[in-house]
């Protein structure tokens, strides 16, 4: 069951709503223990000096900033006390926008509002601004550190986001690689098959449609190995990228999207597609399949 990472209130004017913070994703990776492969036990990393290599008791280390080359800034924590921001336990709404105004690289981690204690204040906040359509930019501290975040409602829930500063978000403009895109010609035949390849490719977004294959493969890995299966590592060709001709190459990705389309699963696809053949073909394939073609006329009418 998700706990809450931070508890607070949402702060606006006079009104405070008592709120709690969870996690809306929940990473999923593998990780693995660095191990002796004489003895299988941990290996611990200690804290030694660069210079001399010996281990540095706690007593003895600093935080410093390097300012040049091998030239340190010691920074004692007492020094840092007065700059650190005091934990209000409010998240303090500043002012409303709208969500198209936001460029999504500002956004950073996810986060899923609950009401605690008094959810009726929550649940007027979360419609009103639903009806409004805006989002409230806000700030607040958590561990020691200030946010900027950024809370919307959606289905009469709130959801926030911290947000990265505009000083942290890297201006493309320093990208040499991107100065040549002005000076790049393209024709109207070029633009109009890049648009074909685009409007082939346009669907609404199913998250559960993309996984980590790597974790999976790697995880399915590790249950044969401990089970004492054998394994043999698979080999990997990889072959090197082929320069080919735009326009051909747009073409080829046309088609083949195209005909994957009309193999979805789907049943509005399937017709679609069908819709497209010659009657001659058309014809051949619904007689080829009989049963197949009742149920997706079905579902296209339901």
């Amino acid at each position: 069951m998700p706990r809450p990472v931070w508890s607070g209130t949402i702060s606006f004017g006079l009104v405070a709503i008592p709120v709690k913070l969870f996690h809306a994703v929940s990473k999923k990776s593998v990780s693995f223990n660095q191990l002796d492969d004489r003895t299988m036990s941990r290996i611990r990393l200690k804290k030694v000096s660069a210079e001399t290599g010996e281990d540095v008791p706690d007593e003895h280390i600093v935080k410093g900033y390097e300012v040049s080359k091998g030239r340190y800034v010691v920074v004692d924590p007492d020094e840092l006390e007065p700059f650190m921001p005091s934990a209000t336990k409010s998240i303090d709404l500043e002012e409303l926008v709208d969500l198209s105004e936001i460029d999504p690289v500002y956004f950073d981690t996810p986060y899923i509002v609950a009401p605690d204690r008094t959810p009726k204040p929550y649940v007027l906040l979360a419609k009103a601004m639903e009806e409004a359509g805006k989002v409230a930019i806000a700030r607040f501290v958590m561990r020691n550190k200030q946010y900027v975040a950024a809370l919307r409602a959606m289905d009469g829930r709130l959801l926030m986001s911290t947000m990265a500063f505009a000083d942290e978000v890297v201006d493309a403009n320093g990208i040499d690689e991107l100065d040549v895109l002005d000076d790049v010609d393209v024709s109207a035949k070029e633009v109009k098959m890049a648009e074909a390849l685009v409007q082939s490719l346009a669907a609404e977004f199913e998250p559960s449609k993309y996984r980590d294959e790597y974790r999976v493969q790697v995880l399915d890995l590790i249950e044969r190995k401990a089970g004492g299966e054998e394994f043999e590592v698979p080999e990997v060709e990889r072959e090197a990228p082929k320069v080919v001709d735009l326009m051909a190459a747009l073409e080829a990705s046309v088609k083949a999207a195209k005909e994957a389309r009309s193999r979805h699963p789907a049943g509005g696809e399937v017709v679609s597609a069908a819709k497209k053949r010659s009657p001659s073909k058309a014809a051949a394939a619904a007689k080829a399949a009989p049963e197949k073609s009742a149920p997706a006329k079905q579902r296209k009418s339901a």
